[in-house]
């Protein structure tokens, strides 16, 4: 009786946790498929009307622009977080040298710096690179603040392949950078796919850097371009919610489909042998 009591309750914990999480979206939704007019005279209803009058006006003003913009900047830094963060976990992790640790603590300490402190700094620097107004100038800026969480994640991953494999590497005459690419990097899989999706999200919705370094409406990211939407006196909501339900989809498509990756990244251990 009592572990049925306990089983109620988690599953009633869990619909309520999945109501509360997933309404907002469902709302998002339901309102994009709205007019103003319906909007005004059912805010809080869903799914009255399916208009997709929205979506084609949201294309009209220009989102299939930004949105391409965000795919370049996103993947772009992305790669270059991965490859970087993948690059430098690696002797952190695997390798006993002096300085080893007060790297990994330099590197993690760049979780602890507020990221906004830097955006006057970073204006200054962009414009002085002559890279201002071009969507180069976000790449920097989200490759330094990505780097200390994925040098973190990476590393304690990393940490936790056994030696044995790398031994019996070595004895087959495998260089540093053949157990890097042939056995730690493909093991390091899960804790991959984390840093990816973490970042990825993290990017794609970022605003304060790329409203200070860009200027230009064909440069603007999906952030930038949903300011379209916000009038002097009025806001087209319904509007809103399709470009906000356009520039969510993909990255929940991507995390659902690797959700369990990152679960198993986070672990920081679960690997197979």
């Amino acid at each position: 009786m009592v572990a049925l009591i306990k089983r109620v309750l988690l599953y009633g914990l869990a619909a309520a946790l999945l109501v509360f999480t997933g309404y907002p979206f469902l709302y998002m939704l339901a309102t994009s498929f709205k007019t103003q007019q319906q909007f005004f005279q059912s805010p809080f209803s869903l799914f009255t009307s399916i208009n997709l009058t929205n979506y084609s006006s949201v294309f009209q003003m220009g989102l299939s622009r930004y949105f391409v913009n965000s795919v370049i900047i996103s993947f772009t830094s992305v790669f270059l977080v991965v490859l970087l963060a993948a690059l430098a976990s690696y002797p952190l992790s695997r390798m006993k040298f002096r300085l080893n640790k007060p790297l990994f603590l330099l590197f993690v300490s760049g979780m602890m710096l507020p990221v906004h402190a830097t955006l006057i700094p970073t204006f200054i620097l962009t414009n002085h690179l002559g890279l201002y107004d071009r969507l180069i100038a976000l790449v920097g800026p989200y490759v330094a603040f990505s780097l200390p969480i994925s040098i973190f994640i990476l590393t304690q991953f990393m940490k936790e392949i056994p030696d044995a494999l790398e031994e019996a590497a070595r004895i087959d005459g495998t260089t540093d950078f053949g157990v890097f690419w042939r056995i730690v990097l493909p093991m390091s899989g899960p804790a991959l796919s984390t840093v990816v999706i973490y970042n990825f999200i993290h990017i794609w919705m970022e605003f304060i850097f790329a409203l200070v370094l860009i200027n230009s409406p064909e440069n603007m990211t999906l952030p930038l371009g949903l300011q379209k939407f916000y009038g002097e006196f009025s806001v087209n909501v319904p509007g809103l919610m399709a470009a906000l339900t356009l520039a969510t989809v993909p990255v929940l498509a991507v995390y659902l489909v690797s959700q369990e990756k990152v679960i198993k990244g986070l672990a920081g251990g679960a690997l197979k042998g």
